[in-house]
């Protein structure tokens, strides 16, 4: 005697509906960013040297889809900011960010690059690039070694994978303005703080008046 064939219809709520699809869709979409994650090629300091060993055959970066680092910005989804941050060079980190493709990550490797490290302060020294630049990831150490490298890509690799297409910015129908690049004159300038400065310098001749 066979067995009867079961019937049951196994509905989706309506409030779930497109749900489903749109989760699937989600983990195949991330699975294949989180796999090939290509590094932007450039070193500010010490920080540099550790990342260079973790890309070598002894902590083996490919394991993780990572092994491809580009020299060009228009090919790579990671900036990793690996040493101290000067006021000269952060005009430059900022341009090189707004020409890289979307989706993009940020990682600061170091003190240094986290918060200004020894050097916070200094007259020459930013303290944090995340001052100019969303990081989605901090690396701490003075240098950090290759296996603390390594556990910050594999949170980036976790941070992916909890993103929804339905709520990233690069999906949505506005366009994503460029982040303003600093001025570097007799100090560096964040032109997102200029009414601020225009106001203090309004305040400051009134006082003198």
């Amino acid at each position: 005697m066979s067995k009867p064939k079961d019937t049951t219809r196994y509905d989706i709520p309506p409030e779930m509906e497109g749900q489903v699809a749109i989760t699937t869709i989600d983990k195949i979409y991330n699975w294949g960013r989180r796999s090939s994650i290509w590094p932007m090629m450039f070193g500010l300091a010490c920080c540099a040297i550790e990342m260079i060993c973790t890309a070598a055959s002894r902590y083996d970066l490919s394991r993780f889809g990572m092994e491809v680092m580009r020299p060009s910005p228009r090919q790579s989804d990671l900036m990793i900011v690996s040493g101290t941050v000067t006021k000269k060079m952060i005009p430059q980190i900022v341009r090189l960010y707004n020409q890289m493709p979307e989706p993009k990550y940020v990682l600061a490797m170091g003190a240094c690059a986290s918060g200004g490290g020894p050097f916070k302060e200094g007259y020459n020294v930013v303290s944090g690039v995340d001052d100019y630049l969303p990081v989605d990831v901090y690396v701490p150490g003075c240098p950090p070694t290759p296996q603390a490298l390594l556990h910050g890509l594999i949170t980036l690799q976790k941070k992916i994978d909890r993103q929804s297409i339905r709520q990233v910015a690069w999906y949505r129908p506005e366009p994503i303005e460029a982040l303003p690049i600093p001025v570097l004159g007799p100090d560096l300038i964040d032109l997102r703080q200029t009414d601020e400065i225009r106001r203090s310098a309004r305040e400051a001749a009134a006082v003198e008046a």
